[in-house]
Order: C-alpha cells, then sequence, then structure tokens
C-alpha cells in the first residue's frame, strides 16, 4: 500500500467558471488557473501522483506548455490514473475535502464523487468528497480563494 496526500489553492475572480470535482457549478465567481483551475481534481490528481512519488502535477502538466491551458482537469485525473495502472495500482480510497464559503457544495457532492469514480476506475464508495465553509474567516471566508485537500490510499494490484 501507499500513501499520499495534497492541497491546491485557487484564487476567486469573476469571469470564470466555478470547476470542481468536474462539475460546473452555478457561482457569481469562478476558480483563476492556467486549466480549468478545478482545484478539488488537482489535489486527488497530485495525491495519487505523491503515493506514487513521482512529483507534483506541475512536472506532468506544466502551466507553462500551452497544451494545458484552459484543459479539463478530469483528463489530468485519467492522465494520472493510467500512470497508477502502468504502476501496477488502484484506488484503496480517496478522502478529499473542498473548502468554499459559497455557493452550497453538498447538491454536488454524489456528483463529484461519480466523477472522481469513473476517472479513477473505481467504485463509489472508495470515494470521499466533503465541503466546509470558512465561516466569514481568512481568504476562503473572504472568498478570495478556494482550497482542496486530498488523501489517497494506493493498493497493489491483485
Amino acid at each position: 500500500m501507499r500513501i499520499g496526500q495534497s492541497s491546491d489553492i485557487h484564487r476567486l475572480v469573476e469571469g470564470r467558471k466555478l470547476i470542481l470535482g468536474g462539475v460546473e457549478i452555478e457561482s457569481d465567481l469562478g476558480l483563476l488557473g492556467h486549466s480549468d483551475a478545478d482545484a478539488l481534481t488537482h489535489a486527488v490528481a497530485e495525491a495519487i501522483l505523491g503515493a506514487l512519488a513521482l512529483g507534483d502535477l506541475g512536472k506532468w502538466f506544466p502551466d507553462t506548455d500551452p497544451k494545458w491551458e484552459g484543459a479539463d482537469s478530469q483528463v489530468i485525473l485519467r492522465a494520472v490514473a493510467a500512470m497508477m495502472d502502468e504502476r501496477g495500482y488502484r484506488i484503496g480510497n480517496v478522502d478529499s475535502l473542498v473548502l468554499i464559503e459559497k455557493p452550497k457544495m453538498a447538491p454536488h457532492i454524489q456528483k463529484m464523487r461519480a466523477n472522481f469514480a469513473a476517472a479513477l476506475n473505481c467504485d463509489i464508495e472508495r470515494i470521499s468528497v466533503k465541503a466546509t465553509r470558512g465561516e466569514g474567516l481568512g481568504y476562503v471566508g473572504r472568498r478570495e480563494g478556494v482550497l482542496a485537500q486530498a488523501v489517497v490510499l494506493l493498493e497493489e494490484k491483485e
């Protein structure tokens, strides 16, 4: 078994879509980044890379490469899943958390879980997505940014 963890932060700005866990969520603010800036998917993907001791997302999907400009982060996650598969591992479980003041994430959690399960070729019961607010505190509470965290357990394939 191998364990990986990661965090990702993106600034909230006007004029961008809010995409988290592969779900486009109606909001007055969206995430700023080179790709679609899906901080939750980035945290999951990078936690898998960490478990595999393959470095970070920037090594494999650099923001200096025009190929990844505006990229769907679910495509990035599927590429990371292929790396995991090639090395003989599968998802044991994923535990992820997104910190965002608003909008509410509860209506979107099941779709996020389904997106991750599909991208990672695993049962949805192996995927946890949670959300919490900043309660008005810090950059999350002031709606300046979003923080996502993930921990993954990888198992050797049988």
